[in-house]
């Protein structure tokens, strides 16, 4: 290709699809106005029969849209029409009412593009451009003109990183200047539904008590459809006119919430529904949501109960003070922005790679619950497996004595009472783990004066301890409850092709978990996503170790992973503060989980700012896990781990670590693998470049040889010192079809049984392991019954 500036290089790099845009104007005497340009086009990304450019060709079968036909952040781009293989056909017919005296195309293109008029091939042009230019149509070719009805055709083919194509029939001697493209507001919309997807009712949404480490008997479901109206941002009163009914707790973008419609910074998602309500005095009203992307304002009959930013985790507002007797209207107001600051993880505006369709709105569910004035507001757990003992804070709302019961079983083991912790010790403590993830029921009864019950809550815990131990070798090795235990796990988005980040149901999330348990999987990388409460129940109960990512956001420093002198992105005060109110807020919500062993605060360079003061933060706020501080990011000597990331096959930088950078953490492989293989009929998009890391394989034989080798060079890893595998990934996601299962979940790639039996080679003594620790941490994970 020609050469591009720099900065068009980095752009094209980086948006790493086509772009074409092909948008005609009406000629009319000798000048050719910009004028209302309609670019409605026909268009097709497979190979078309002969004689595709002439005007009698058929092109019924073709879909429609609206130019230009590609990808943002390639310079110069008009975008109508996301685009994102190699080639495209376009046609459409304009009317041309006078020809002009200098006709002429008016075109940015990229690498191989062949215009034609009327069949008559009017331009080729090779490369590609960084901005517009005037190519006047050869004398000998004007004779393609014709009055009235004129049938323009295109053929447009790049092959690598980005490109963008517009042309445009003008007169030379007046070029006008070109509108811009109107905004597309729909995602792309895929055929794929899971099987528990297609079930979904509005009776059916998410209807499991969603908060199953503080449990109250009665509450009330909010999810179902909600009205829902999008207003320009600057709107603050509630709208006159609803546009329709989205499925809460599903999301704009989403197929299952019914709606699919983009959101931008210059909107405003309104929700609306009502409840019914009888007002006590003896009684509070929760409203619990257990997400919103990105920032809300709540409002019950017309009063603001609340306002929240931060899109990953749950909130509550007590609406007492706003309710009437019966019938009462619930308002929600969102705005999401998405880019800039904003932790989003893998959304972005502009969906390819690796980067997915945004997420706005309500996206896990909507609860109200009744409870005393004097109320437990939360329990902190903590556990402690060399004395078997439990320690539950209470958190009360109001005054009261809180009276803690233990149970294993239907049989008590210990109780308790307090205002402050409570600490319980258990006779022959059973302990959790992946092979036996043993968790003892908790009651906790709030009571005031004369033994009067206020409130009771149901929780439960596992009693583990997590730590780090060297080897013979001077290699740090994971610990569980003393004992060394490799972490080997996927990379785990928690993607869905019809709920995108909502799974569509508590089922189908909990098939995921149950899956990877049964593939001999003990942990999982939980990637840059705070999952409803209930999967880490899930694998609580499952015996899953988590790996848990705080979401991250953009604005990164440069990648520099594990070489000296690393880098820090600049981040301003307030989006620093906002960063570490929302990790707390993630650490709070699920820390009494013994599944999660591993805080991850960043992946890679992702928003990776004040790395040591963050991660110092980590450690002092939660000793009860170990701190990875950055997966595969840029590697600063805090926390307790040094993390590298490599595709496809697992390969870490020891040599990185001369002068004794790497001796005090635990060395790991956070992600490796990759392996694309698709599988037709479940692909998210068909027409795009589905990819996997290393190129695809060409059968299945291969793309199995290839996740064996990577098995083997992992082994042999782990015998030099590697602690812990990530394998990426759990499914494919959108355009990456490197999962062990497609995004359906419908085909399993590779057997949960075959890969149980592979799996086994990483949990056999090696030189290293075996004389630091017992055969017991050899055992591989036991899969489910």
């Amino acid at each position: 290709m020609p050469h591009r500036s720099p900065l068009a290089t980095h752009l094209t790099c980086r948006s790493r699809r086509t772009l074409l845009s092909l948008a005609f104007l009406l000629i009319t005497s000798s000048i050719c106005h910009a004028q209302a340009i309609n670019d409605t086009w026909r268009y097709t990304l497979r190979k078309p029969a002969a004689q595709w450019q002439s005007e009698s060709f058929d092109d019924s079968d073709w879909q429609e849209a609206n130019g230009g036909f590609g990808t943002q952040d390639t310079p110069g781009a008009r975008v109508g029409t996301v685009w994102a293989t190699n080639n495209i056909w376009l046609r459409k017919s304009i009317d041309v009412a006078a020809i002009p005296n200098n006709p002429a195309l008016l075109i940015h293109h990229d690498e191989d593009t062949d215009v034609f008029l009327n069949g008559t091939p009017i331009g080729q042009f090779k490369g590609y451009t960084t901005e517009y230019q005037v190519v006047s149509i050869d004398r000998e070719k004007r004779s393609a003109f014709k009055l009235g009805r004129n049938l323009l055709a295109v053929h447009c083919r790049q092959t690598n990183g980005g490109q963008f194509i517009d042309v445009h029939l003008v007169d030379a001697d007046n070029v006008p200047k070109l509108p811009a493209p109107p905004r597309d507001t729909k995602p792309f919309q895929s055929e794929l539904i899971t099987t528990w997807g297609a079930d979904v009712t509005p009776e059916n949404a998410w209807t499991e008590y969603p908060r199953p480490q503080l449990q109250r008997d009665s509450w009330t479901n909010l999810n179902g459809n909600w009205d829902y109206a999008i207003t320009p941002v600057e709107q603050t009163e509630q709208p006159d006119e609803w546009d329709g009914e989205i499925l809460v707790p599903f999301c704009l973008e989403s197929k299952l919430g019914s709606v699919q419609r983009l959101l931008d910074a210059t909107d405003a998602l309104w929700y609306r529904r009502t409840f019914r309500a009888t007002p006590s005095a003896s009684k509070r009203t929760l409203l619990n949501f257990e997400a919103v992307d990105y920032r809300c304002e709540v409002f019950v009959n017309g009063q603001s109960v609340g306002k929240h930013q931060g899109g990953n985790t749950a909130f509550t507002f007590d609406v007492t003070d706003a309710l009437r007797d019966g019938d009462n209207e619930l308002v929600v107001r969102v705005e999401d922005e998405t880019e800039n600051y904003q932790l989003r993880g893998k959304q972005t505006l502009n969906a390819h790679g690796i980067w997915y369709t945004q997420v706005s709105g309500i996206w896990q569910t909507v609860w109200l619950e009744e409870v005393s004035p004097n109320h437990i507001g939360d329990l902190k757990i903590a556990t402690d497996a060399d004395t078997g003992s439990i320690t539950v804070t209470p958190l009360v709302e109001g005054d009261g004595e809180v009276r803690v019961v233990v149970k294993d079983g239907e049989n008590i083991v210990a109780e308790g009472s307090g205002s402050d912790a409570i600490e319980l010790t258990i006779a022959d403590a059973k302990l959790w783990s992946p092979s036996s993830p043993h968790l003892y029921d908790i009651e906790a009864t709030l009571v005031g004066a004369d033994a009067v019950t206020l409130d009771r809550v149901a929780s439960y815990a596992g009693i583990r301890n997590v730590g780090k131990v060297k080897d013979a070798e001077g290699n740090w090795r994971f610990t569980l409850n003393g004992d060394t235990i490799f972490h080997w796990g996927p990379l785990d988005q928690g993607w869905w092709p019809d709920g995108l980040l909502t799974p569509p149901s508590d089922e189908a999330m909990l098939f995921d978990i149950e899956w990877l348990k049964d593939a001999g999987f003990n942990m999982i990388r939980k990637h840059i996503k705070v999952e409803p409460r209930r999967y880490y129940y899930h694998c609580d109960r499952l015996g899953m170790m988590v790996w848990q990512d705080q979401v991250s956001a953009g604005n990164n420093p440069k990648w520099t992973r594990l070489q000296p002198d690393p880098e820090d992105a600049v981040w301003p005060d307030r989006h620093h503060r906002q960063f570490m109110v929302e990790l707390e807020r993630m650490i709070a919500l699920l820390e009494n989980h013994p599944s999660i062993v591993v805080w991850v605060p960043f992946n890679e360079a992702w928003g990776q700012h004040r790395t040591l003061e963050v991660g110092k933060w980590t450690v002092d706020r939660d000793r009860s896990r170990l701190v990875n501080i950055a997966s595969g990011g840029n590697f600063w000597p805090v926390g307790d781990v040094v993390d590298a990331h490599a595709y496809p096959h697992p390969e870490f930088p020891f040599d990185q670590g001369a002068g004794g950078r790497f001796e005090d953490y635990i060395k790991v492989m956070g992600e490796f693998g990759g392996h694309g293989y698709p599988v037709k009929g479940h692909l998210w998009d068909a027409n795009r470049r589905n990819w996997g890391y290393g190129g695809l394989p060409q059968n299945e034989a291969e793309y199995k040889a290839r996740y064996v080798t990577s098995l083997k060079m992992l082994n042999e890893l782990r015998g030099k010192g590697i602690a812990a595998g990530v394998y990426t990934q759990t499914t494919d996601v959108e355009g990456e079809i490197n999962g062990l299962m497609t995004y359906d979940r419908k085909v399993i790639k590779i057997p949960a049984k075959e890969l149980a039996q592979l799996h086994r080679l990483l949990f056999q003594p090696s030189k290293t392991d075996a004389t630091a620790s017992p055969d017991s941490a050899f055992i591989p994970p036991v899969p489910r019954e």
